[in-house]
């Protein structure tokens, strides 16, 4: 077990306070899929967005497992499931690559901002017929002297709709190969970049999602992340970090959802008992809690081999599978233990069920969870896809 510093606790302990803030007039922002722009100004008072980043950049020069711990504490005390997706999209599939592979000039130019939230970030990969296979990817890029000129669309961006800056992967090389994918940052308002119409979803609604269109959109060499043909290295590092620090903010969502329902199980009364005395009903709380500890804790031990540059495939997609299976199944589980009343959109748990499904989708499927785990433990010959 990770013993967690009194610093790093009091990081954590200043979101509680803010918890029901961020949770403001949400039942009507989820109806109406609106982004929540005076609650992302309170995250950006909170200095949130700026735990993994270095001082020099205005950032709090956290590490990868403070973060993620900061970001359960986020989960357990924010409701707006949408915000949380928001904050970690930007902060890890904006601001991480691009500190990590992106040359000084870039990180001075931009990433003051995505540390302050001042530009919102967001990411492009996933392509209209390329979802789960980003080796095949139709959005490219060709070389005119110092620009690249890219052609295509993304779909499903997160933030695409808000953000300011997105990173783009395309394709500069041959189909199917590693080494012809790079990642460039467009600025929004780049000449033959439109952007789609926000898009009408399930769950997350607070978080919004559009398509992304370029027609001949130029962009100066100086905006490749890394270099041209290393993409894909980008591309893994931030999957790692995004599928580390969504779910723990999802396993603080589980914890919340665990201690409401205990609390509901001793104060609701059935048949002259507390409906916790019932076996069956204790049985599920028991279940829930037991998924929300595996999660954390398949979590935190991936995080440990990451963050020492350890081969982590295996164990990040263990996490993952967890993580989004627990999240859901607990989900269903606190609607069933609170009955009709967790059936009504005012109580907030069916909006935890549409939440949570998206969970076992994006960043890679179950399926291709399971076919990563199978693959290293030698079971298929063939390649784990890769997936936003």
């Amino acid at each position: 077990m990770i013993e967690w510093t009194r610093d790093q606790r009091e990081l954590r302990a200043a979101l509680p306070p803010l918890g029901e803030r961020l949770g403001e007039g949400l039942r009507e922002r989820d109806r109406a899929g609106e982004f929540p722009y005076e609650q992302w100004k309170l995250v950006r008072e909170a200095d949130l967005l700026r735990l993994p980043f270095e001082e020099r950049w205005g950032g709090l020069g956290q590490d990868l497992l403070t973060t993620m711990y900061v970001l359960e504490g986020l989960g357990q005390s924010c409701r707006d499931g949408g915000l949380s997706f928001s904050v970690t999209t930007h902060m890890v599939s904006t601001g991480v690559p691009l500190q990590r592979f992106g040359s000084e000039a870039l990180k001075e130019r931009f990433l003051p901002s995505v540390c302050s939230g001042e530009l919102i970030g967001a990411h492009a990969i996933t392509e209209p017929e390329s979802g789960s296979d980003m080796l095949s990817l139709r959005t490219s890029a060709r070389v005119e002297g110092d620009e690249l000129v890219l052609n295509g669309s993304k779909a499903f961006v997160t933030n695409g709709p808000v953000a300011g800056l997105y990173v783009v992967y395309v394709s500069t090389g041959p189909q199917g190969s590693p080494f012809g994918l790079t990642a460039v940052l467009v600025e929004r308002d780049r000449p033959g970049l439109s952007v789609g119409r926000p898009m009408e979803k399930m769950g997350l609604r607070t978080s919004p999602l559009c398509e992304l269109f370029f027609d001949d959109c130029r962009v100066p060499l100086s905006n490749v992340i890394g270099r041209v043909g290393a993409g894909f290295l980008v591309f893994d590092h931030v999957m790692k970090w995004e599928v580390l620090c969504s779910f723990a903010v999802n396993v603080g969502e589980m914890q919340h959802r665990v201690d409401r329902v205990v609390e509901h199980t001793r104060t609701r009364r059935q048949f002259g008992q507390h409906i916790g005395a019932y076996q069956s009903v204790a049985r599920r709380v028991v279940d829930m809690r037991i998924a929300t500890d595996t999660a954390r804790r398949a979590l935190y031990d991936a995080a440990l081999k990451v963050a020492a540059d350890e081969e982590a495939t295996a164990e990040v997609a263990t996490a993952k599978l967890l993580a989004s299976e627990g999240n859901l199944s607990t989900a269903i589980a606190a609607v069933q233990t609170f009955g009709g009343y967790g059936y009504m959109a005012e109580y907030g748990l069916e909006q935890d069920v549409r939440n949570a499904l998206a969970g076992t989708i994006y960043s890679g499927t179950t399926d291709i969870q399971r076919g990563r785990i199978a693959t290293a433990m030698g079971l298929q010959t063939g390649h784990a896809p890769h997936d936003h």
